[in-house]
Formats: structure tokens, C-alpha cells, sequence
């Protein structure tokens, strides 16, 4: 009876042994609250973010906040020093890394809108001569999805970087995500800067240019992966993967680049590529909770067999939320039905009874 009780005990410490996750980065990605959010987002993490094991926090700012540094830029209604500050002291109460995220190269417009850069500094933009729709449609005969900036203009890195280094001093962080996703203008043959020149090239080139500022003041560089995927002969496709050949890019960037790689409809194996050739990188799932424990248990998996110079770069699992902080908050503080039921929100719960 005793063997049998004690074999009992083995089996079961040997089963919560194997559910652990060691994942050193618990994340999520969201929306920076807005400006009348900002102590209800702090009660959140308090209450919610923290006792779920959340230990990385990237917040999406892009132009909301009131830069000193470059005020023509600012979002109307933006977050003040002193409300980022509340977010920078409750993530350190509870050890959480904070990372602040400014759209770079691409995503400059969204939908029939122009985004601030372009608006306040229009020579930037990488196809001044392709102009935003009254009613947006993709497919369209100009490739249109988002602009971008063009990353050969003398002048855009000035500005840009002003941005940067306020946002990572004020933010108190050793961290910034610089988006550069879904990058479909590089390398236009109408840029007179740009036309004729290799795309994986252009976008090595702004990688390690942004990466090597941010190294000056010894912030890491974040950025999300698709673009380094070759969507054409993975059959991801051309969202999740890049169809314009800036895959090759993955072999000329530094290796201490840290890659978000989202996947949403199913748990591509993709950390492989991105581990076996140096970089860290973690999995970022989305709306499907299926598809977010398929990733959990992947990363899992890969951490468990790989040799131990690649257990470490398989760096855990950031979830994405696409919505405003608000929808977000709702759904966590359970404070409307459509957030309780948002899917993303679903996931992100799905996700941390998991980890």
C-alpha cells in the first residue's frame, strides 16, 4: 500500500512537474490606455495581469504621447509623463518588463487615413504619388495597404529617433518595439531614393540602424517577425510571410534582436527558423484560444529537446490584443458582456490557465 501511495506520489509530482512552463518571457501586447484609462489600467495590472504571471508588457503608443522632443507629432489627448509614470511604477512593483512600441517603417497610414509622420512630414513618405482612398478596398490596384516611410530619406531618422529616445527614457526601460510588420512599400521603383534597390537590403539596413541606436543607450531591439519569413515557400502567405524578398533579411540582421512571431490561424513551427539562426524569439498568438495552447505547448516542446544554446532564444509566449486598451480592460474586469466575450480576450485567458 505504501509502494503504491508512493508511486502515486512520483506519478503525480512527475505530471505538475511536466505542466510547468519555464518560459522566460509571459507576455501580453496591447494598446496603451488612453488618458482617462490610465489608473483603471493600473488597477488591472494590479489585479489581474500580475497574479496571472504577466512579466512583459508591450504597450502600443505609436504618437499618443506628449513628446517634448518632437510636439508636432503628438496625438490629440496624449499620455503625459506623469500618466506614463503610474505605468512605470506598478510594473515595477510587480517585475513586469515594460516595453514601449512606435510604429517604424511601416504602418504609416491605416485604412483611408494617414498616419502622423506622413501627415507632419509627407517628404518621408516611400510613394508620395499613391494617395489614400475615400473607401479603401484590398485587394487595389496601387498594392496598397499601409505606407511607409522611406528608409533612404536623410532626414527621417532625426525625427524618428527623437521619438525613440524619449519614449524609452521615459518609460524607464531597457526595450523598444519597433513594429516594422507587413511592410509592403520598400524598395518602390517610384522612390527616388529607393527604386532598384534589394529589398531584404533596405530592410536589414533599418533593422540594424535602429537596433544600433537603441544599443547607445542599452535598449534591446524588438520587432515582429513576418517579414523575415519567406510566405511563398512556407505557404504562410502574404500577411504572416513576405512576398517583396525582405525574408533575406533574416541572415543580415544582429543576432540580439528579439522577434515577435505571430501566428493566428495555426501554430506555424517558425521559432525554428528564427532560433537556428540566432535570434531569440517569442510566439504571439491572437483570437483563437486553440491556436494560442497549440503555441504554448510548441514552445514547450522546443525548450524541452532543444541542446541549451537553443532552449534559451525560444523565449516564451506574448499574446496580441488588436483592439483599444479599453475592449481589453472591459473584458478582463468583466465590466460588459462584448468584453467578456471579446475572442481575443477569451484567448488571453485561455492562455494563462495554460501557462
Amino acid at each position: 500500500m505504501k509502494k503504491l501511495s508512493y508511486l502515486f506520489m512520483l506519478m503525480l509530482a512527475v505530471s505538475m512537474t511536466a505542466a510547468a512552463v519555464d518560459f522566460p518571457m509571459k507576455g501580453l501586447c496591447v494598446a496603451a490606455p488612453a488618458k482617462a484609462d490610465v489608473d483603471e489600467f493600473v488597477t488591472l495590472i494590479d489585479t489581474k495581469l500580475a497574479p496571472a504571471g504577466v512579466n512583459t508588457l508591450i504597450l502600443r503608443v505609436d504618437f499618443g504621447y506628449e513628446f517634448k522632443s518632437r510636439p508636432e507629432l503628438r496625438d490629440p489627448n496624449p499620455l503625459s509623463e506623469a500618466d506614463v509614470k503610474k505605468l512605470v511604477a506598478v510594473c515595477k512593483k510587480h517585475n513586469i518588463r515594460l516595453v514601449p512600441q512606435i510604429n517604424l517603417l511601416g504602418h504609416q497610414s491605416w485604412s483611408t487615413n494617414i498616419g502622423k509622420l506622413l501627415e507632419v512630414y509627407p517628404q518621408f513618405d516611400e510613394t508620395p504619388g499613391i494617395n489614400m482612398p475615400e473607401e479603401y478596398k484590398w485587394p487595389n490596384p496601387d498594392g496598397l495597404y499601409c505606407k511607409s516611410y522611406c528608409p533612404l530619406h536623410p532626414e527621417v531618422h532625426e525625427v524618428v529617433f527623437d521619438l525613440v529616445d524619449e519614449i524609452v527614457k521615459v518609460f524607464e526601460t531597457d526595450a523598444f518595439h519597433a513594429g516594422m510588420d507587413e511592410v509592403f512599400y520598400i524598395a518602390h521603383p517610384d522612390c527616388p531614393r529607393c527604386s532598384g534597390h534589394d529589398p531584404s537590403v533596405l530592410f536589414a539596413g533599418e533593422v540594424t540602424k535602429i537596433r544600433n541606436h537603441l544599443a547607445e543607450s542599452g535598449a534591446e531591439l524588438w520587432i515582429w517577425g513576418d517579414r523575415l519569413i519567406d510566405g511563398k515557400t512556407t505557404g504562410i502567405g502574404l500577411w504572416e510571410g513576405s512576398y517583396n524578398h525582405t525574408h533575406r533579411a533574416i541572415d543580415m540582421i544582429p543576432k540580439d534582436v528579439l522577434i515577435c512571431d505571430w501566428h493566428y490561424e495555426r501554430a506555424h513551427p517558425t521559432p525554428v527558423l528564427f532560433a537556428s539562426k540566432g535570434l531569440n524569439v517569442v510566439a504571439c498568438p491572437w483570437n483563437k484560444p486553440a491556436v494560442a495552447e497549440a503555441q504554448v505547448d510548441m514552445m514547450e516542446m522546443l525548450r524541452a529537446n532543444a541542446p541549451q544554446i537553443m532552449k534559451d532564444r525560444y523565449a516564451g509566449i506574448i499574446h496580441t490584443y488588436w483592439s483599444g486598451a479599453r475592449g481589453f480592460m472591459d473584458g478582463m474586469l468583466e465590466k460588459t458582456e462584448r468584453g467578456k466575450n471579446d475572442p481575443s480576450v477569451q484567448t488571453f485567458k485561455a492562455l494563462i490557465a495554460k501557462w
